[in-house]
């Protein structure tokens, strides 16, 4: 199994209390942790302007800086975004910006790319929000436009939401082909058939019920238009509370807790932990382990984990490299 790890930045009220003078210090020092050692493959943002559950105005950066800054800071793991929407940039500039990124990079980048969803921040920088089915559309369009760009130093696309005229490209990526795409989101009827047309990873539900039939809706699809569904690699996102023992993880979710107490309202709070709480990966190293054993043997091969934690202790980040990576490497 390969692992990521997502870099707090803001967006989930993960710097919360840290002066904003200090929020590259964290941040990058986190990327180094990662970069130094050999049990992440990947780091990884948000792409997003306004914080959740509720936007309420703590802070969150852009997600194609820090890539950029990550790709300069850092010499090995690999640099992905959770996920690019797609609507926020227009596809030929955002094909650009990804291309200058690999080269900062060495060939690092990877193109997480997806519809979006968060209409608050949508409204609020006046892309209005079109309907999903618009939103996707919009999606498989600019997708051609990178392929375009990215493997000719061209595109060109009379499209219903984007045209781009004799677009150019140069230096293309130092990846042939361009950064990896991977195309998030579960939507089976149009984002998982424009996954196993185009892309080289999905990320969606990480429950082993959700994942399972996701899995079987992606593996219709590359039926139907004659992909290897081998080829594409299946990921999930987790949020991971890790302790030597149970009361350990209790006083994790207890700090969870009242650290979002902090900025969100109670209702937000009890919703949040919630879903803390009823995670995959909430336990002991052994229990991680047994489940994402289980979860590998669906096909989920590929873990990008988050800590809500990460900005202030690493113990937890440290155990599960000490005690769960090293038992699914195998």
């Amino acid at each position: 199994m390969r692992f990521g790890l997502f870099i707090p930045q803001g967006w989930r009220q993960d710097l919360t209390g840290i002066d904003a003078s200090e929020h590259w210090a964290v941040m990058n020092g986190l990327a180094q942790h990662a970069d130094d050692g050999d049990a992440w493959e990947s780091i990884w943002v948000y792409d997003h302007f306004h914080a959740v559950p509720e936007p309420n105005g703590e802070a969150t950066h852009e997600a194609w800086s820090l890539i950029s800054a990550y790709a300069a800071s850092t010499r090995r793991v690999r640099l992905g975004q959770m996920c690019t929407c797609m609507s926020y940039r227009n596809p030929a500039y955002l094909a650009k910006v990804a291309a200058t990124a690999d080269v900062i990079s060495g060939g690092r980048v990877e193109m997480g790319i997806g519809a979006g969803w968060y209409e608050h921040e949508w409204r609020a920088y006046g892309y209005g929000f079109p309907t999903a089915g618009e939103r996707i559309a919009a999606l498989d369009e600019g997708v051609q436009i990178f392929q375009q760009l990215w493997t000719t130093g061209t595109a060109t696309l009379d499209g219903r939401h984007y045209q781009v005229d004799g677009a150019q490209l140069s230096p293309l990526p130092l990846q042939a082909g361009g950064p990896p795409l991977w195309i998030a989101g579960g939507g089976e009827k149009k984002t998982l058939r424009i996954a196993a047309e185009r892309a080289a990873y999905t990320n969606f539900d990480g429950t082993p019920e959700g994942f399972t039939h996701k899995s079987e809706v992606l593996r219709g699809h590359c039926e139907a238009l004659g992909r290897d569904f081998g080829e594409i690699v299946r990921s999930a996102n987790y949020n991971v509370v890790i302790g030597e023992n149970q009361a350990e993880v209790d006083d994790r979710l207890a700090w969870i807790n009242d650290h979002l107490r902090r900025t969100l309202s109670p209702a937000k709070v009890d919703e949040a932990m919630q879903q803390w709480r009823s995670g995959p990966l909430v336990g002991t190293p052994e229990q991680i382990v047994e489940t994402l054993t289980e979860l590998q043997g669906l096909g989920m091969t590929y873990a990008i984990t988050y800590w809500a934690e990460a900005a202030y202790d690493r113990s937890g980040i440290e155990l599960f490299e000490s005690q769960v990576v090293p038992a699914l490497r195998g």
